[in-house]
């Protein structure tokens, strides 16, 4: 198994015991706090750059923003309508150099509509900025990876999209972009940190800076799991905490450098026999755009951009959020959605850099790095598609301060050619797909889903099943997913609680209408082996996430983000 890139309980305590320099390991030269996207980013970063690195998390990988996005790679029509041409120019290259050498076994090309309303002028206009962005996406360093834009008649669109509203359409324009599991791809990134070096611990908190003088040399932080206080020293540290930026800069105790604002964006998952259509649509709203994506059985429909001051752990999806999004949608379907198609609802935090004055939904996504006092780096901003760009941005921020202590220069980045792991063999494995379906007893459809999870990794899996046969059945109570996948997102994936595993490493919370009560049983029990539990800690994980669920129902009947959050938190977090 690929031992030297699993997150195992294990691995945590030994990453713990090497970042607090315990048996004499060598100081850290970057410490990363945070462990979404831009954190794993940086880690990875700065880990094959030669350096000395550490990432904390003080709940769960991607247990943030980095898991509740629209999933989606893409340069931004958005922010191309918006001028920002560097910033489209940017995600486009990212978004083909994801495709087709980083991650190939995570991100997938997605067909969308882009349909017109208006006769004479609509068509050209939206034909010419989508050729821009097709043109734009050739010309990068990168190979496109996906299929030009396509123009459509009223005629082909029905055919393709038969449950799609024609008769308010002149036709449509077919365009490509490209999706991920956000959260499988945070932990993918980490587990590629790991394997090259570094240490990574979740559920651990920071509580403070170490400083001496005016310089930060490290941070004072506890295990969440014991209990344990210790301390990490490092040369420089990068926060990339996301909407939690403020917090981190209170610790520092000077002014905030970055002036970082939350927007609420939620999302709905309804089953894919609800849309009939071979593609997503994208719909412009009077706010702000509207995403139908194709997710395997099932489209998420989003998303909503409102700011939110209140809790940033559990930002809760409200009444008046879900029916906004139904009513926009049903402007576009023939048959309309209503509550009762709705399986899932998930509400994410933007972390936005704030204009003065501008509403949520016109701020750029453009990141910016800032070294508030010596020895500390801070990030923020950016989108899911740009991360890796915004971790070598932070690494190089970190230089200078690198410099200044210990005299090292710094190699350039070189993460645009260190492909995540599971990447390396996964075309070899897709080509075996009816081998490994004979070898291993699985149905071919089974060996799919597993190398879009895991790429190369799936022989992790197939080992599994081989030792232990019960762990090749679908886990009861949510059958898409195989049994040994609980167990491996324990052994491999850094999972330490019943949420993590129902809620991030597979998406269980938001696939089946139950929220995942059904399968919480079974899928603690198969923890509890791992994790050493005993009946009244299975327990109380299967009882704290009920909890969670009632509380998340309970939030998105109610008509105000006030009410919601209320309800929302009345069901703490397990640890």
């Amino acid at each position: 198994m690929s031992d030297s890139s699993a997150l195992s309980p294990h691995a945590r305590t030994a990453a713990i015991s090497a970042m607090s320099g315990e048996g004499g390991e060598p100081e850290l030269d970057v410490l990363v706090v945070g462990g979404g996207v831009v954190g794993v980013g940086t880690a990875l970063d700065a880990v094959t750059r030669g350096l000395n690195t550490g990432l904390l998390e003080q709940r769960d990988l991607a247990s943030g923003t980095s898991s509740r996005s629209s999933k989606l790679i893409h340069g931004g029509l958005r922010y191309l309508e918006m001028l920002d041409f560097g910033l489209v120019r940017e995600a486009l290259e990212e978004r083909g150099l994801l495709l087709t050498r980083l991650a190939p076994h995570l991100v997938k090309p997605v067909a969308f509509l882009y349909p017109l309303t208006h006769r004479g002028w609509e068509r050209p206009y939206v034909g010419a900025g989508l050729a821009l962005y097709d043109a734009m996406a050739m010309a990068g360093k990168y190979d496109m990876g996906v299929p030009k834009h396509k123009h459509l008649f009223r005629r082909q669109v029905a055919r393709i999209a038969p449950d799609l509203k024609t008769d308010a359409i002149t036709g449509a324009i077919r365009y490509y972009d490209c999706q991920v599991d956000d959260a499988r791809l945070v932990v993918t990134i980490a587990r590629t940190a790991v394997e090259h070096g570094a240490h990574v611990a979740n559920r651990v908190k920071v509580n403070g800076f170490l400083r001496e003088g005016e310089r930060v040399v490290g941070v004072r932080a506890t295990d969440l799991e014991t209990g344990r206080d210790f301390e990490v020293r490092a040369r420089v540290v990068v926060n990339a905490a996301g909407v939690w930026t403020d917090e981190i800069q209170e610790m520092v105790g000077g002014r905030g450098a970055l002036n970082v604002q939350a927007s609420k964006g939620i999302h709905l998952v309804v089953p894919r026999d609800r849309i009939r259509s071979e593609v997503g649509f994208i719909h412009r709203t009077e706010k702000s755009v509207l995403f139908v994506i194709p997710w395997g059985r099932h489209w998420i429909i989003g998303t909503t951009d409102t700011a939110w001051d209140l809790d940033k752990a559990h930002p809760a999806a409200s009444r008046a959020d879900i029916d906004y999004l139904l009513d926009q949608v049903n402007t576009i379907l023939r048959e309309p959605l209503g509550h009762e198609d709705v399986e899932g609802v998930y509400a994410g935090l933007r972390p936005l850099l704030t204009g003065e004055s501008e509403p949520t939904s016109k701020i750029s996504r453009e990141h910016t790095v800032v070294t508030p006092v010596p020895g500390l780096v801070m990030i923020a901003g950016g989108k899911l598609t740009t991360y890796r760009v915004m971790g070598k941005d932070a690494v190089d921020a970190a230089a200078h301060s690198l410099r200044t202590t210990v005299n090292l220069t710094l190699r350039d980045s070189i993460t645009d050619r260190v492909p995540l792991v599971g990447a390396d063999s996964y075309e070899t494995r897709s080509n075996q797909r009816v081998l490994l379906s004979r070898r291993s007893g699985l149905h071919v459809a089974r060996i799919d889903h597993l190398l879009n999870r895991y790429g190369g990794m799936v022989d992790d899996l197939l080992a599994l099943i081989a030792e232990r046969d019960e762990l090749g059945e679908p886990l009861e109570g949510a059958e898409d997913y195989l049994a040994a996948e609980v167990v491996y997102a324990v052994t491999h994936e850094a999972a330490r609680h019943l949420d993590d595993v129902l809620t991030r490493r597979t998406r269980i919370s938001i696939e089946t209408f139950d929220r995942g009560v059904a399968a919480a049983p079974a899928a603690a029990r198969l923890m509890a082996e791992e994790l050493g539990w005993d009946q009244a800690r299975l327990d109380d994980e299967v009882d704290h996430y009920l909890r969670r669920v009632e509380a998340e129902r309970l939030s998105q009947d109610q008509l105000t983000d006030q009410e919601a959050d209320e309800a929302r938190v009345k069901a703490p977090d397990i640890v």
